[in-house]
């Protein structure tokens, strides 16, 4: 004796709702993780005095600012070994950067170094159009952070005073960099 079993099709009702909750649900993880991992905005306020260095150089000032940066390394590593200031002269035999006259630094502005006696490094840009000119102060102690300072006009005389103050009165910028999550992910239209 053979069985014959029924078996009803199962409702497209029931299939199509299970489909639209796990859809449903996809949406609502995916619109979760994107809301709390979005870009944040985690924009760093300067004082007025100061100058991004991410945001507000041009090209070529970024250039020679990363190049000041680099260089204050070695200038602290001579000053440690000679126990003087390295002189702009045996800067530019070393093939330093933006100490050295070359086609890289004559397309950054052609800055012309100088040593100040007061603790800094002028470098006087010879076309302003393309970059400002810089000034490299080197604090006293070896643990502490390079300070540079931008002016963008031709009157970047030799400063008489290196403290801030008389520094921005005279109308030089402090180039500041911050560095936070969203560095890589800058979209400026």
């Amino acid at each position: 004796m053979s069985r014959a079993q029924v078996i009803r099709p199962a409702g497209a009702g029931h299939e199509t709702l299970y489909v639209l909750l796990t859809a449903l649900l996809i949406l609502a993880l995916a619109a979760t993780v994107v809301t709390l991992r979005g870009e944040r905005e985690d924009e760093v306020s300067i004082e007025s005095h100061q100058i991004d260095a991410r945001r507000d150089l041009t090209p070529a000032e970024q250039g020679v600012f990363t190049d000041l940066l680099v260089a204050f390394d070695e200038i602290r590593q001579l000053r440690e070994e000679t126990g003087s200031m390295p002189e702009v002269a045996s800067l530019a035999e070393e093939g330093l950067p933006p100490f050295v006259s070359d086609a890289s630094s004559v397309s950054r502005g052609g800055h012309q170094w100088q040593w100040l006696a007061a603790g800094a490094y002028l470098g006087r840009s010879q076309d302003s159009a393309v970059a400002g000119s810089f000034l490299l102060i080197v604090p006293a102690q070896a643990d502490e952070r390079a300070d540079v300072w931008l002016r963008r006009d031709t009157a970047a005389v030799v400063p008489d005073d290196l403290q801030p103050v008389a520094l921005i009165a005279a109308g030089w910028q402090q180039v500041v960099s911050h560095y936070d999550a969203g560095v890589t992910r800058q979209h400026r239209h």
